[in-house]
């Protein structure tokens, strides 16, 4: 099909980077999972002792390694220069963490000035929480996916058990809607719905109910393109 720019923003656990990966694949396009960029800076301060609040110290860290991504049989894997770290920026530490080093001005400009040069020549489905607003704001299709915090919570929960992550799941609720509030308010590109973007609820549906439904959109979009 046409090479279009597929952006999707919501807050966290709505099922933004599973739908994603879906489409991308099943469009034979590029996927491009911000929230892993943020979280490898964070997972990066950690491991070099550098403070979340420290905004030069974690633009020399995006200065000095590089982020990339690998598509393999096991799906997408993320590395910190040759180190994959696909599952260690899944850790606890790096999830009630990352929202702080992603209100920093500095490193969301060097993380999208990245994101846009991976999505120059189109054919690329993005997720994050401002791909429409600040990062793709002429994408062809903009989705802004959210869900109930009971069902976001619920979602993390059987994620982290699979991973054999150990987890309350009161503590995830609360997690989650302290990122919310985080990602919300904060200064710089704050989570919100861009103004051309489609909101959909996938509370109670299905990981293909909600890529029929975006495909859907997609598809008329394209069509209207070509028309």
């Amino acid at each position: 099909m046409k090479k279009i720019n597929i952006a999707i923003d919501g807050p966290a656990s709505s099922g933004k980077s599973t739908v994603a990966k879906i489409l991308a694949n099943d469009y034979g396009f590029i996927y491009t999972d911000t929230g892993a960029m943020y979280r490898s800076v964070t997972l990066m301060a950690i491991c070099s002792d550098v403070a979340f609040d420290d905004e030069q110290g974690l633009v020399s860290l995006i200065n000095n390694h590089k982020i990339s991504f690998r598509q393999t049989n096991q799906g997408q894997l993320v590395y910190i220069d040759h180190v994959n770290v696909t599952e260690k920026i899944r850790q606890p530490e790096v999830t009630n963490n990352v929202s702080e080093v992603a209100a920093h001005e500095q490193v969301r400009r060097k993380l999208v000035e990245k994101q846009q040069e991976i999505a120059s020549n189109s054919g690329v489905v993005m997720d994050g929480r401002d791909i429409g607003t600040a990062v793709l704001p002429n994408a062809e299709v903009k989705i802004f996916l959210v869900a109930s915090v009971e069902e976001r919570a619920e979602r993390r929960f059987k994620e982290n058990q699979s991973k054999g992550i150990p987890t309350d799941f009161q503590t995830l609720k609360k997690e989650i809607e302290h990122r919310d509030q985080l990602d919300s308010t904060r200064k710089i590109s704050p989570l919100k719905q861009a103004n051309d973007a489609i909101r959909l609820d996938t509370t109670g549906m299905s990981i293909q109910q909600v890529v029929m439904n975006i495909k859907k959109i997609v598809d008329e979009k394209v069509a209207k393109s070509i028309n």
